[in-house]
């Protein structure tokens, strides 16, 4: 969807602007709208491109942006955005990317103590000179410093999620191009690996040239940094690096398989591929100078004895001795999920509506979701008080009574308190389908005051499902110190799922997952979505699940409704 990058030079412009001091009601149109954009379960393309449709007709979107999203659909760009970053130093900009930094203190950093990049803030926080700054103090700089060097630690990688929009994007760029036969990413992306170095597209066609010059002809390019016969690489528009190459259509498999990787798993191969007494590369598989397979992937694991073995297991963790012993799961698909069970809406800390989530849920298929907004502890998130969530809980009953085809089921996420009891009595909890359990404060316990915490949580009778069990956000928050073991071994024995979450937070992570299958563990796929856009996230916690060995039958939400709630055995 193009909304994100719509979105992105909205963003920018709003920070600008507000970083410049300028009318207050600038800025705030901007953010304004950048929440609109993000908020459409409609590709603003498709908008564009739709005669009957105007921008216009999108509430809080008048003729100046809508001229401007038109501008950049047109063109890449929007004019205003590029004479404001002329002339402004990114390093502002990127200073808003650090963990809990926002606008007003960015600008004030600048105005006293003249910093404008990552490196000044960290020497200024090294030194000391931001506690003596209005508001601040020793505690809100040592929260900086340690945000920077989480920062500096991902910065050069791309979240998932980034990667696999501009990805699917430049494929089906590359598919309007009428010499193009096939066309696919390959890559850690493919691998659905958390963090992307750079996105690696693969193609094949009739005219290599034309292919190319189509390639760096997309309105996104911003540079071209390499150009030959059969490779490019370019940066686009949010400053990431895509490389390009056109293989002959009889090495396409084979070299989808080799630019997929990862790099162990293909050294693994070779090796296999020698003791047979062949090779093989990215552009077949050969016995002497015979050419034996590689138009296609399956064709490369069938001349080497193996099963398909999918791209998201392709890290030589064992996938290929379990090929050969048959032992591969029966990886879940994204179709094989029925319902999500974890979102926000504007009762809590959401963007949209609770009619608005539940429309699109409905427009996705699915056979029931739950509402889960946040419990009271959350305050920044807005969460609800004992009173108001019987208000919401009557709502959803109402929403219940009008729907057709989809089931709603009331819950909530609920905050597990420093002591290990829940955010809400359970007089409340008995009123609800869907007890969510999660860690939102303390994140700096010991392993065990930790793990003793959140095990104790899980053995409240009314708790369905433990959230984001280790409290990660890729790129921005390291996982809370738990033992991943004990945990899971607890949830199974109170019969409580874990989630997989395919939010930015993409927790747990594939090995932790493993980890809590072993134990025996079930799980919940979700998408923890705030707004309707981020319903589309589930294909990203199948992912993790992939990755993680889980199968079809480890996921509760591939059951229906009736089954999924009988496994967690509430009392009535």
């Amino acid at each position: 969807m193009e909304n994100q990058k719509v979105a992105r030079v909205f963003q920018e412009i709003g920070d600008i602007l507000q970083l410049q001091g300028v009318n207050r009601f600038r800025y705030l149109a901007y953010y304004k709208a950048v929440q609109i954009v993000e908020s459409l379960s409609l590709d603003v393309r498709k908008i564009y491109d739709d005669p009957e449709k105007q921008f216009t007709d999108i509430p809080g979107i008048g003729s100046a942006l809508a001229s401007k999203i038109v501008e950049i659909l047109e063109t890449g760009q929007c004019k205003e955005h590029q004479e404001l970053l002329n002339g402004f130093s990114k390093g502002l900009l990127e200073l808003l990317t650090i963990r809990g930094l926002g606008p007003k203190k960015v600008k004030l950093f600048y105005d006293v103590l003249g910093i404008d990049d990552i490196h000044k803030l960290k020497a200024a926080a090294e030194k000391g000179s931001l506690a003596e700054l209005p508001r601040m103090g020793e505690k809100s700089q040592a929260e900086i410093l340690k945000a920077i060097i989480d920062h500096e630690k991902h910065r050069e990688r791309i979240i998932l999620h980034s990667a696999r929009v501009t990805a699917d994007a430049m494929v089906e760029y590359m598919k309007t191009c009428e010499e193009v036969t096939k066309v696919q990413f390959a890559g850690s992306l493919r691998r659905g690996r958390e963090t992307i170095g750079d996105v690696d597209i693969l193609a094949t066609g009739k005219d290599h040239a034309k292919i190319i010059q189509h390639f760096i002809d997309h309105s996104d390019v911003q540079d071209v940094l390499a150009h030959g016969e059969t490779k490019a690489s370019v940066v686009n528009g949010s400053g990431f690096q895509i490389d390009f190459r056109v293989v002959e259509a009889k090495s396409f498999g084979s070299a989808l398989y080799y630019f997929t990787g990862s790099k162990n798993h293909n050294i693994h191969a070779r090796k296999l591929a020698i003791g047979k007494g062949m090779k093989v590369n990215e552009y077949g598989i050969f016995k002497g100078d015979e050419w034996l397979a590689g138009e296609t992937e399956s064709d490369i694991f069938k001349v080497l004895g193996l099963p398909y073995i999918i791209p998201e297991l392709r890290e030589d963790n064992g996938e290929i001795e379990a090929g050969f012993n048959d032992a591969l799961p029966d990886s879940i698909e994204v179709d094989d999920i029925r319902g999500d069970l974890h979102m926000h809406t504007t009762a809590s800390d959401g963007k949209n509506s609770l009619e608005e989530m539940v429309g699109e849920a409905k427009k996705l298929g699915y056979e029931y979701i739950a509402i889960t907004d946040h419990s009271p502890s959350v305050r920044v998130a807005h969460g609800l008080s004992n009173e108001r969530v019987l208000d919401h809980i009557a709502r959803i009953d109402a929403l219940n009574e009008k729907i057709d085809g989809m089931t709603i089921l009331k819950g909530a996420e609920i905050d597990i308190l420093a002591d290990g009891s829940l955010d809400y009595p359970d007089e409340i909890l008995a009123k609800l389908d869907m007890v969510n359990i999660s860690v939102h404060s303390k994140f700096n316990l010991p392993a065990d005051e930790q793990t003793a915490r959140v095990i104790k949580g899980l053995s409240n009778p009314y708790v369905t499902m433990l959230c984001h069990p280790t409290g990660r956000i890729v790129k921005q928050r390291e996982p809370i110190l738990i033992d991943i073991v004990e945990v899971a071994r607890a949830a199974k024995a109170h019969g409580v799922a874990m989630e997989i979450n395919g939010s930015s937070r993409l927790d747990l992570s594939p090995g932790n997952a493993k980890l809590a299958k072993e134990q025996g563990c079930k799980f919940l796929i979700n998408t923890d979505s705030h707004r309707v856009m981020h319903l589309q996230n589930m294909r990203f916690g199948v992912t993790l699940a992939r990755r993680g060995w889980i199968e079809k039958t480890d996921v509760l939400n591939t059951l229906p409704l009736a089954q999924m709630l009988s496994y967690f055995n509430r009392p009535q």
